[in-house]
């Protein structure tokens, strides 16, 4: 058995249910815009290579080339050159140390067996808001960790974790304080 409407009903129906569609999108006016919340003034970034208080002379162009590839792009910013950016990136790498938090004890004829090491990485990192020349974020002592496995990874590999967790707290401390 078939029920048969009116022709007109079927687009009264129709249009009814797009206006109510459009009228509760329009209450939902909420939308996200990279770099909100950062002093309006600032659109560009400069980042400055890192002095290096290590014995790791690589560091500071790793650590330098990460942030210029990750850093204005992740704060909705462009990047500059220092005597042009409105704001500047600038730190100090104090301590790169390797350590074997994870270790399996050997008997009295085996050896221990390191089994995960860690890369830990310490730097000191401000952004300075050139215009007003304040300080808009620092940590003066930010610490990251990264990890691989002795038996299948390299030193490279966890100091390229411990490099990516670097861009990304500064990011999050950045984007916390404006």
């Amino acid at each position: 058995m078939w029920i048969r409407f009116p022709p007109t009903s079927g687009i009264r129906a129709v249009a009814a249910a797009v206006a109510i569609l459009l009228l509760s999108g329009a209450g939902c006016n909420y939308s996200f815009i990279a770099g909100a919340g950062f002093p309006e003034h600032i659109r560009t970034i400069a980042v400055l290579p890192f002095d290096n208080e290590t014995a790791r002379f690589e560091l500071t162009q790793e650590i330098h080339e990460a942030l210029l590839r990750q850093l204005p792009r992740a704060l909705g910013l462009n990047p500059a050159g220092e005597g042009a950016a409105d704001a500047v990136v600038s730190g100090s790498i104090l301590n790169y140390e390797l350590t074997a938090p994870l270790y399996r004890r050997g008997d009295q004829t085996e050896s221990v067996q390191v089994l995960q090491r860690e890369v830990v990485l310490t730097v000191h990192v401000e952004v300075l808001d050139r215009e007003a020349y304040t300080i808009l974020w620092d940590d003066s002592r930010l610490r990251v960790v990264g990890q691989y496995l002795d038996a299948s990874e390299t030193e490279e590999n966890g100091r390229t974790e411990a490099i990516e967790l670097l861009v990304q707290e500064i990011v999050d401390g950045a984007q916390s304080n404006w």
